[in-house]
């Protein structure tokens, strides 16, 4: 090995190959243009080109790649969730992030550490009964810890905060975390490979229509012709969807996080406690991450506020007191996609070749496989998933709402 990078060092032809070529102009028309060069984005293009032939594809990022929601948030992968709907959903996805590391050839860090939920109420411990069955029975490992247990499992763990005591915990064994750029840029490199256009820097501006289709769309770059579109970008979602008047119940949050400084490894698991708002995790490079709910207004801005740090931060402080002493490196914020009963919006849309992947709310990075690899399905073939049929737009005016709310780590 040093003798070869010895040999590297020293050549004046560098064999290495470029994953990514650089930029290009735009060509006249696309099989399938894709608005959002996000983890979502970038999955269903790799999926597309690998498993279903379609390689003419146009990936589209109004900044850069990766550079929305896929950069700006804390990479927890996780399936368990209330309904069979979302278990089965996100239970799928949990299995292909374990072989995406050797799918890509490029280390996307995957590492399954565990999620534990703590409870603080009775009530909480029966919910928590509840979910750990469904779990189970769709294809989730998660089980319920005592008191006990859960201090065997985080030794630092503060399991008596003044007036929120905690009762026992909900351990998710298949609970993980990746590192998010290199998800996306592992789909990235694989879907150039096999011809995939990525168009950074190209901002979607309007549609041209043609009765009950989109027949091109217009960019700052210029207008391109497409047989078909996928939408994929997150917190911008409703924008684009009132562009054509397509009515979805979605409104948008700032979703606010933070990091300390590194430290040596002390904890392994995921902690979160929805009582508190907040959950804590340690990365691979020792930092702490700190997260919590959305910020309680709408606002299309990625700023951080100083009173959600403070109230966040007090939270931490009960489960964890020692960090009272913590000095904190960043903070940062990314926009959310929030729907009525918090589950994702994806399938067809009004329009015969419009495809909506939008509603994501704060679990977006944990479906990217597996909604990638569902939206491929259905825009080759024409026909909605098994999986994801039941997170259709129309569902909203049928009344038949998949309700997530407070499956997430904080309250939301």
């Amino acid at each position: 090995m040093p003798l070869g990078l010895l040999k590297y060092g020293l050549s004046s032809e560098y064999p290495l190959e470029v994953d990514f070529p650089p930029p290009k102009a735009l060509k006249s028309s696309y099989d399938v243009v894709i608005i959002g060069g996000g983890g979502h984005g970038l999955a269903t293009a790799y999926y597309l080109s690998k498993y279903h032939g379609i390689t003419n594809i146009a990936v589209l990022d109004k900044s850069y790649l990766g550079g929305g929601n896929t950069a700006r948030n804390t990479a927890v992968i996780r399936s368990n969730y209330l309904t069979s709907e979302g278990v089965k959903f996100y239970s799928e996805s949990v299995k292909l992030f374990k072989n995406l590391s050797n799918e890509f050839d490029f280390n996307i860090m995957y590492s399954e550490r565990g999620q534990l939920t703590l409870a603080h109420t009775d009530s909480t411990v029966r919910a928590f009964r509840q979910r750990a069955e469904v779990n189970k029975h769709f294809g989730g490992r998660t089980e319920m810890l005592d008191r006990q247990q859960i201090k065997e499992l985080v030794p630092c763990l503060n399991l008596d905060p003044a007036h929120l005591p905690v009762l026992a915990g909900l351990w998710h064994i298949d609970g993980a975390t990746a590192r998010h750029d290199a998800v996306a840029w592992g789909y990235a490199k694989e879907a150039v490979k096999r011809g995939v256009e990525i168009h950074q820097l190209t901002e979607v501006q309007d549609f041209v229509l043609d009765g009950n289709k989109i027949k091109a769309i217009k960019t700052n770059r210029g207008t391109i012709q497409c047989g078909c579109a996928v939408q994929a970008i997150a917190g911008a979602s409703s924008i684009l969807m009132n562009k054509l008047a397509i009515r979805a119940p979605i409104h948008t949050f700032p979703l606010q996080a933070m990091v300390s400084q590194p430290f040596k490894p002390f904890l392994t698991p995921l902690v979160s406690s929805s009582a508190l708002h907040c959950y804590v995790q340690q990365t691979s490079r020792g930092e702490i991450v700190f997260g919590g709910g959305s910020d309680p207004y709408p606002l299309y801005n990625t700023r951080s506020t100083l009173d959600l740090k403070e109230s966040l931060l007090a939270h931490a402080i009960e489960m964890f007191p020692f960090m009272a002493n913590v000095k904190l490196m960043r903070q940062w914020a990314g926009i959310t996609d929030m729907t009525p009963d918090y589950s994702p919006i994806m399938g067809k849309s009004q329009y015969d070749n419009y495809y909506l992947d939008a509603g994501w709310g704060t679990w977006g990075f944990k479906a990217t496989p597996i909604c990638g690899q569902t939206m491929a399905e259905l825009v080759a073939t024409g026909k909605t998933p098994k999986l994801i049929a039941p997170f259709a737009l129309e569902r909203f005016s049928k009344f038949q709402q998949v309700n997530e709310m407070g499956a997430t780590a904080a309250s939301h």
